[in-house]
């Protein structure tokens, strides 16, 4: 059997096994009812992956006010753990959003995240914030992420990037306005404050609008937990590694450019969460503007575009130079495209392995999330101790540029697999 004629049984196979409800009797797509799933998926995204990409903020403040003695990898460790974890139990949520309502799914995500902040607020040593501010939330934000992720995509067919990348801007935004919040609370309230008062926004904003994360389609009982047909899939396997990379390249410029800016360029702490928030300002306009690129030109020719330039910002113009202008551009570039891969990445699964099983299909894809986040900051951070002696970050950027090349490779090879033909919408 060669390679397309085993894609095309996966496919079917996958359809014989879902029997979902009829597609008469499923709520329609393009509607304003799934336009207010994209507003709860919004702010589910911004109030959990939004959080985790203001960490760069508290890795600063911890290296130079809090905790001066503690390694970089270490404190690196409690932003890497917020984030992996809520990656790796990202694999049973997905598989929980087809067998358990989503709308109690998304407000328990609510109310274990906010008590996450509320308990870490308390803690005053490392090892206690790698468990609350890290593990705790992450297991939390799994169930906002995943609910958010996987929801919209569900109910469009002709806006699905648009809808998703809204969604997903849902993120950029959070961590834009989070970062001057979070510097501005602990500037002036303390960080403990800080940590409780974030924590009660989640649950006051995500427990309320949890009601309106509802599936479209729902799996029926006699289904196989995880779809395993997709592990001998070559495409599902591209992606996978395609996420992993890029998971690897993702945080290491959020967590490390506001320390790069106040160690390397001799800028104030809060000049460094101006560079967190202009990263994640442009990542806000990247996230719609590639869904909207992605619909016309096909949200796979997007993806590889976007994680190519990803790339050439971090080596062509952090890399090279020390020098404020080409670190603002690089920081500038980095969200731009990187934000295009965020809300891409769902897109392109709903794609090509449908959307009736895209929460455990994404499920399956947040273990290479969780194995990608595991080994880039804290070994970054591990790099910078070692070989930077803590000031340079040559050795740290390179290795950020070499996970963003090899995503760069998988998801080309992806798209010459699903077709050679350049100019074809895919």
């Amino acid at each position: 059997m060669d390679m397309h004629q085993s894609s095309v049984d996966l496919t079917s196979e996958a359809k014989s096994e879902i029997s979902p409800l009829p597609e008469a009797v499923l709520p329609p797509t393009d509607t304003a009812t799934a336009w207010l799933v994209v507003l709860a998926s919004f702010l589910n995204l911004m109030l959990s992956i939004g959080v985790t990409t203001t960490y760069g903020v508290f890795l600063q403040y911890y290296k130079l006010e809090e905790f001066p003695d503690a390694s970089t990898s270490f404190l690196s460790w409690i932003g890497t753990l917020q984030t992996a974890s809520m990656c790796f139990f990202g694999i049973g949520a997905g598989v929980l959003c087809e067998h358990i309502d989503t709308r109690l799914l998304s407000l328990c995500g609510a109310l274990i995240s906010g008590l996450a902040l509320i308990i870490a607020s308390f803690c005053n040593s490392p090892w206690k914030l790698l468990l609350t501010q890290g593990l705790m939330f992450g297991a939390g934000g799994s169930l906002l992420y995943i609910t958010g992720l996987t929801l919209p995509p569900q109910w469009f067919t002709k806006y699905r990037a648009l809808a998703t990348g809204i969604a997903i801007a849902g993120s950029g935004i959070g961590g834009l306005w989070l970062s001057f919040a979070t510097r501005a609370m602990m500037t002036s309230i303390g960080r403990q404050w800080g940590l409780r008062i974030t924590g009660l926004i989640i649950i006051g904003m995500c427990g309320p609008t949890s009601w309106l994360m509802r599936m479209r389609f729902r799996a029926v009982r006699n289904e196989r937990v995880i779809e395993l047909a997709f592990l001998r899939d070559c495409r599902f396997a591209l992606l996978f590694f395609a996420a992993l990379f890029g998971a690897c390249g993702f945080y290491i410029p959020f967590y490390f450019m506001p320390s790069y800016s106040a160690i390397v360029l001799g800028k104030s702490n809060s000049w460094g969460t101006s560079i967190s928030s202009i990263m994640n300002g442009t990542s806000i306009f990247g996230r719609v503007a590639m869904g909207l690129v992605g619909d016309r030109v096909g949200s796979l020719n997007t993806l590889c575009t976007m994680t190519l330039l990803s790339c050439l910002g971090i080596l062509v113009l952090w890399l090279p130079f020390t020098s404020v202008g080409p670190f603002v551009a690089a920081a500038v570039i980095f969200g731009l495209c990187s934000g295009g891969i965020v809300s891409l990445i769902p897109v392109v699964t709903a794609n090509i392995f449908g959307v009736k099983r895209l929460p455990s299909t994404i499920g399956l894809l947040m273990l290479a999330y969780t194995f990608g986040d595991l080994i880039s900051s804290p070994p970054a951070g591990a790099i910078l101790d070692k070989y930077g002696h803590g000031t340079s970050f040559t050795s740290l950027i390179i290795y950020n540029g070499v996970f963003l090349a090899l995503s760069t490779i998988c998801d080309i090879l992806l798209r010459i697999i699903l077709s050679r033909k350049l100019w074809e919408k895919v």
